[in-house]
């Protein structure tokens, strides 16, 4: 006699609502094996998220250095202060930073504790989906569905990063869990958790999280149990929980007295609902960041969009970047219905989005007509939507686009893959449906032949591998219905699926990913896109590394194995970046800007010895790296001071605060365009002598010669009162020696 590990789908129970009961018709062997492959998802993605992971550093320090003030001071902990003496937050609110600060202030500052929360989220949020999957579809559509979730390589790469992404991936999916239980009991209290997770959602990234918003509004008043008006009044519980959970911080901010707490970074008013509705909201829509960028300057203006579409600043947003040509596009892909699918996106997230979407669609036919309330309809609608909406707003949207946005896609394509997969397989008696199954299979290995040629150097027989297996397993699945192919047209059809994926993820976490801007797997021909991030070490898996344009120049990556901080070719001027308007791909190291020039001969504080994108100096993108001597000179009378130094930006500012442990003031934020502090308060402040030295370098590209910016004047006026000096390559102001 021989056991089966197919479960069985329960019938509608008085509200009509059918789910897989695994125990009901599963053996205690096949129980068993569920447990240890369930175990072994898991591990798997627990080595994922954990493998490697001190190679990442300080990962973005722009974060990194938020976590270490919210360690060390709680009002910096409470507003997402860049640094401990609070003069400016970072420009998200604080809700991703809170757990991480937590853990540096137990585990002391090191990268394991501040990547390591990130990661355990992502095993959390791997585990939640698995659960809420196996409820309605059975277990091993779970497994398929967490492990596609811990293979998507843009979403393996965002759990070992510090940015807000893992925390809102983990929330996004438990508001969807809640909302299915609410479908499923019809109990008001589900509705609530899902405001309170959608409101923590907010406090994490604000507006992206109403993304998914549509798709849970629709889903329960569409298939929840009751009538019309009791289904609209918990759909707005929900609205009153989302607000309360997310409007208590925001009035505290608002309420809270303005000389005694930080700017609000990313706004040009010192106001977290410019920053909420403006950088962070509809700006992303229409282009126009202004917060992110200083007044005016949305896309194609002079100092454009921070690293938006059209390119990097007035040289790169007209004349073309790394990504592609100038004006709409730019590194991140031509805004549009492909745009997941274009060179930049599509080995992050794209893998198996058109056969999910098939399967999903074929899955909603074959329930056809289930009562109304059906938990598996609902679980397919829910996800559907969670994927259409947020696509279509990525693809479309005109502002700042990275590519490692895409992680918020991953839960739903995974969800919709499983969820659609399952039903399909269950129904497989019909020929229209295993037509259905074959050419999903074939649409996936076709599609990952296609990714993986972007990156001819990479792994270059696995293509043909995919392709075979595809192939000969979509042949198997259309004769699935007979048993002794039914084993062989998933073995087969699973590793063509996942191959691709998996290459990309285990390049992923073998490689060291540092700054603001980062993308997963090997180099692609044709876009910025994957390969972004400072790649450290070996050669990596099965082809030679990449190096990203916008990590090149001496001070990041000469030739593949240098350490970051250390000279390229002979030649090349220190801390400057790649050259701007190469062809796609080309991303080659150190042909840059001259000192305090830009490539369009207008000048440009962003160059030269103050630091570049790279090197020691810090820049835009990355943190600045100080030597032992640079270090020494600030620990220096370190007491007597405020903060220890003050620079231009952000990322200028925070390697410095993370390798001193004082505070260093990042004047005007993230890129130095907000206006703070004005060139009075800074004077102010050197007067009283709470600020020790002026670092020179950093800011934003192309702008550096805006003279009505704060942090220009500011600049302007170290510059023409004090004396610099030197240090290891870095220019250096005593503030309390005036000239």
């Amino acid at each position: 006699m021989t056991s089966t590990t197919t479960a069985s789908v329960t019938a509608p129970d008085s509200r009509g609502h059918a789910r897989v009961d695994d125990h009901a018709a599963t053996p205690v062997r096949a129980r068993l094996w569920q447990r240890l492959s369930l175990g072994a998802l898991l591990i798997a993605t627990t080595i994922i998220n954990l493998w490697n992971l001190s190679a990442n550093g300080w990962a973005n320090s722009f974060y990194s250095a938020a976590i270490q003030a919210g360690s060390q001071s709680w009002k910096a902990w409470f507003f997402g202060s860049s640094d401990m003496a609070n003069s400016i937050t970072v420009d998200k609110p604080p809700a991703s930073l809170w757990i991480p600060a937590l853990s540096v202030r137990v585990f002391g500052l090191n990268s394991w504790a501040i990547l390591v929360p990130n990661a355990l989220m992502g095993v959390a949020a791997v585990a939640l989906l698995y659960w809420m999957t196996r409820k309605y579809f059975g277990h091993w559509a779970g497994i398929l569905a967490g492990a596609t979730l811990a293979l998507t390589p843009v979403a393996a790469m965002m759990f070992r990063f510090n940015n807000p992404e893992a925390l809102l991936i983990l929330l996004m999916i438990a508001a969807v869990w809640a909302c299915l239980k609410a479908v499923e009991t019809g109990r008001l209290r589900w509705m609530i958790l899902v405001g309170v997770f959608v409101g923590f959602g907010f406090l994490t990234k604000q507006l992206q999280v109403m993304l998914i918003v549509p798709g849970l509004a629709i889903t329960y008043f569409a298939f929840g149990p009751g009538g019309w008006g009791r289904r609209l009044a918990y759909c707005f519980a929900a609205l009153g929980a989302m607000i309360v959970s997310a409007g208590w911080w925001l009035l505290a901010v608002a309420l809270w007295p303005v000389s005694s707490r930080p700017w609000i970074g990313g706004s040009q008013h010192n106001s977290v609902m410019e920053l909420t509705l403006g950088y962070n909201g509809f700006g992303r829509l229409s282009g126009n960041e202004t917060g992110s960028v200083g007044p005016g300057m949305g896309r194609g203006s002079y100092g454009g969009a921070a690293f938006g579409p059209g390119g990097m600043g007035a040289d790169i947003a007209g004349g073309g970047g790394p990504g592609g040509p100038g004006g709409r596009g730019g590194m991140w892909g031509q805004p549009g219905l492909l745009r997941m699918f274009q060179p930049e996106q599509g080995g992050q997230i794209a893998w198996l989005i058109p056969s999910a979407l098939l399967l999903g669609i074929a899955a909603l036919i074959i329930i056809g007509r289930a009562r109304r309330t059906d938990t598996r309809r609902a679980y397919l609608v829910v996800w559907g939507l969670w994927l259409l909406v947020t696509m279509g707003v990525f693809s479309f949207m005109a502002g700042i686009f990275h590519s490692y946005y895409t992680a918020a896609l991953a839960p739903a394509v995974a969800a919709v893959l499983a969820g659609g997969a399952a039903v399909a397989w269950r129904a497989r008696d019909h020929v229209w449906v295993r037509c259905v199954l074959a050419a999903a299979v074939w649409i996936a290995a076709i599609w990952g032949f296609a990714l993986l040629a972007r990156s001819s150097d990479f792994v270059p027989w696995l293509r043909y591998v995919v392709l075979f297996l595809g192939i000969v397993g979509g042949a198997a699945m259309l004769f699935a219905h007979r048993a002794y192919l039914g084993a062989l047209a998933i073995t087969m059809s699973v590793i063509a699926a996942m191959a691709g994926p998996f290459a990309y993820t285990v390049d992923t976490i073998t490689t060291a990913k540092q700054g603001s801007i980062i993308s997963a797997g090997p180099r692609v021909d044709g876009g910025f896109g994957p390969g972004a991030g400072i790649r450290m070490g070996r050669a990596g898996f099965g082809g030679t590394r990449g190096m990203s344009p916008m990590a090149g120049g001496p001070g990041q990556l000469g030739q593949a194995g240098q350490q970051p901080g250390q000279p390229g070719q002979a030649g090349q001027q220190p801390g400057q970046p790649g050259q701007v308007g190469q062809q796609p791909g080309q991303g080659q190291q150190g042909q840059t800007w001259q000192p305090g020039q830009s490539q369009n001969g207008t000048g440009s504080r962003f160059a030269g010895a103050r630091g570049g994108m790279g090197g020691p100096g810090g820049g835009l993108l990355n943190g600045s790296k100080p030597s032992a001597q640079m270090l020494a000179l600030l620990k220096a009378d370190a007491g007597d001071f405020t903060w220890v130094a003050a620079a231009v930006g952000s990322n200028t500012a925070s390697g410095y605060q993370l390798e001193s442990g004082y505070s260093v003031m990042p004047i005007g934020g993230f890129n130095g365009t907000d206006p703070s502090p004005t060139l009075a308060q800074f004077q102010n402040l050197v007067k009283q002598r709470k600020i020790h030295y002026f670092i020179g370098g950093g800011g934003f590209p192309g702008g550096g010669s805006d003279s009505t910016r704060p942090s220009s004047q500011i600049t302007q006026w170290v510059e023409q009162n004090f004396t610099a000096k030197t240090v290891d390559g870095v220019t250096v102001y005593d503030l309390t020696a005036h000239n």
